[in-house]
């Protein structure tokens, strides 16, 4: 009964380990004013039946002790290129070429390439647009 137990205790503990979020890019941009804070990060998660690599974009308003305010999320597809590890040059662009550029103090430029699953777009936040640009072959897609 005691090995039963210790087995089963062992098998969730191993379970854990390997159902974790892994950060495996991530990147900042302050806008050029200097009040916003755009950042995105990509996570792996891994597990049986439950593996997705997933990057989001967050505003953050550098003037208050708010947290950052989640604006577009994707699901994309792998491989990632330096699994389970936080490494921004071999993984960066998080696996779909992710860019952001602010255009002007209220304007921030968010591109991508890969064609992932864009699942939540906010296109204006606190007086910012947001803007979104497909740049897989042949797109010429454009979000506001």
């Amino acid at each position: 009964m005691r090995k039963a137990i210790s087995f089963t205790i062992i098998g969730l503990c191993l379970l854990g380990v390997g159902c974790s979020a892994s950060t495996v890019w991530k990147a900042e941009v302050r806008s050029p004013d200097g009040v916003w804070i755009a950042s995105a990060r990509t996570i792996q998660n891994g597990g049986f039946g439950t593996a997705s690599i997933d990057t989001t974009v967050y505003l953050k308003s550098t003037k208050d002790s708010s947290p950052p305010r989640e604006v577009l999320a994707f699901s994309c597809k792998g491989p990632v290129p330096r699994p389970y590890v936080l490494d921004n040059t071999a993984n960066a662009g998080g696996t779909i070429d992710l860019t952001m550029k602010w255009l002007t103090p209220s304007q921030l430029e968010v591109t991508y390439g890969r064609r992932p699953n864009l699942y939540f777009q906010v296109a204006k936040m606190a007086g910012i647009d947001i803007s979104v640009r497909d740049l897989s072959q042949g797109a010429n897609n454009s979000r506001q």
